[in-house]
């Protein structure tokens, strides 16, 4: 049974993963439907989570939208993603970032890394 279950999670893996890390700021190009049209959303934020592994692996990004925190989680390998691209590289030395919920202003902010 087990091996059924894994044939048909590793035909839904993307063939490109996008290389990013918590606390890097990405822009996530997600598709959106309305009524029969379709369109890309781009959405800029900080990734405060990467959990899961194989097919079911998540990442959280979250924004500030007119002083409202605003987050949102999507599946690393749905075809709903169409692209991350990594704006900033993050230092960080957390693998959750919860606390930057309770932050606002320029202490919500995550130091760049300089390479």
């Amino acid at each position: 049974m087990n091996d059924i279950i894994k044939e048909i999670e590793q035909e839904q893996l993307k063939a490109e993963v996008p290389q990013f890390r918590v606390g890097d700021t990405v822009r996530v190009h997600a598709k959106i439907k309305e009524g029969e049209k379709e369109r890309i959303q781009v959405f800029e934020g900080v990734v405060l989570k990467k959990q899961g592994g194989s097919n079911r692996a998540t990442f959280t990004v979250r924004k500030n939208s007119n002083g409202v925190g605003v987050e949102k989680t999507w599946p690393l390998h749905s075809p709903s993603v169409v692209k991350v691209d990594v704006v900033r590289l993050g230092k960080v030395r957390r693998a959750k970032l919860n606390y930057l919920r309770g932050r606002v202003g320029k202490r919500a902010k995550v130091k760049e890394l300089v390479r």
